[in-house]
C-alpha cells in the first residue's frame, strides 16, 4: 500500500488507538469527566490527524532526497521527535482552553502525553511498516 491511501490508513488507525489512550490518560490524571476527556481526545485527534498527514508528507519528501533510505533506529527516533514536537506546539493551547488550565499546566500535561506518545509513535510506526510494508520513499 502506497501514497495517499497509505497515509490515510496510517492516520486513522493511529488516531483511533490514540483517542483511547488520551481519554484514559486525561480521565486518570485530571478531574475531567469521561465526556470532557473524550471530547479533548477527539479534538486533539483531529489536530493530530491533520498534522500526521502533513508531517509524514514532509518527512517522506525529505527521505526521498537522502542517499541512504533505510528506516534505521535513528531515523525512526527523529521521526517520532519531529512529529511530537510539532504536535505539542499545536495542542498546548487546546489543552489549556479545554481543561481551563494555565499555559504552564497545559504544557506539563502535554509533556506527559508526549512521553507516552513518543513510545507509542515509535512502536506503532514500526508495527505499521511490518504489517503494511515500507513506503516507496524508504525502499532502495
Amino acid at each position: 500500500m502506497q501514497g495517499t491511501r497509505r497515509k490515510l490508513v496510517h492516520a486513522v488507525i493511529y488516531e483511533l488507538i490514540a483517542i483511547l489512550l488520551v481519554s484514559a490518560a486525561v480521565r486518570l490524571a485530571s478531574a475531567a469527566t469521561a465526556q470532557e476527556a473524550a471530547g479533548l481526545a477527539l479534538l486533539t485527534s483531529l489536530i493530530a490527524m491533520s498534522w500526521n498527514v502533513a508531517f509524514n508528507s514532509l518527512f517522506e519528501a525529505w527521505e526521498r532526497r537522502q542517499t541512504q533510505r533505510e528506516r534505521t533506529l535513528w531515523r525512526r527516533v527523529l521521526h517520532a521527535i519531529g512529529f511530537e514536537g510539532g504536535l505539542t506546539v499545536l495542542t498546548v493551547p487546546v489543552i489549556a482552553w479545554w481543561l481551563q488550565l494555565g499555559w504552564l499546566q497545559a504544557l506539563v500535561a502535554d509533556l506527559w502525553l508526549v512521553a507516552l506518545f513518543l513510545v507509542y509513535t515509535f512502536v506503532f510506526n514500526w508495527l505499521f511498516d511490518r504489517v503494511f510494508g515500507l513506503p516507496t520513499s524508504a525502499q532502495d
